[in-house]
């Protein structure tokens, strides 16, 4: 079941993408980001993980599968993901959109963070 949701990932990321721009795309994860994580930490943990993936439809997934993604994205090791962690998990699940888009990417994200630091 996890590797069918994988797979419906991979074929939206890059439709949305290709609908949405690269800002678009930026703030369409970045509010997928703001679904899962912890209000009181600004994070997402195992369980703002658990208890907010049925949001995502991602209700079916096992606790080890849950385990897997926070690791697998998990790049500071503090056992959580940051806003940034997640974007870049994300990515990393749609091979296509990185071949694809490496360079909208950049583009975004640079803007993305030059917005939210001059706020």
């Amino acid at each position: 079941m996890a590797g069918t949701k994988t797979n419906d990932f991979q074929d939206m990321l890059p439709m949305m993408a290709n609908k949405l721009g690269g800002d678009g795309l930026i703030r369409e994860l970045c509010n997928g980001f703001k679904l899962l994580m912890d209000k009181e930490r600004g994070v997402i943990t195992f369980e703002s993980l658990k208890s907010n993936s049925a949001l995502l439809g991602l209700q079916n997934l096992r606790d080890d599968e849950l385990m897997s993604m926070l690791r697998e994205g998990d790049l500071n090791g503090d056992g959580a993901l940051d806003q940034m962690e997640f974007c870049v998990l994300m990515f990393r699940l749609s091979p296509e959109l990185m071949e694809e888009s490496e360079d909208l990417l950049e583009i975004a994200l640079q803007h993305e963070f030059k917005t939210n630091s001059t706020r």
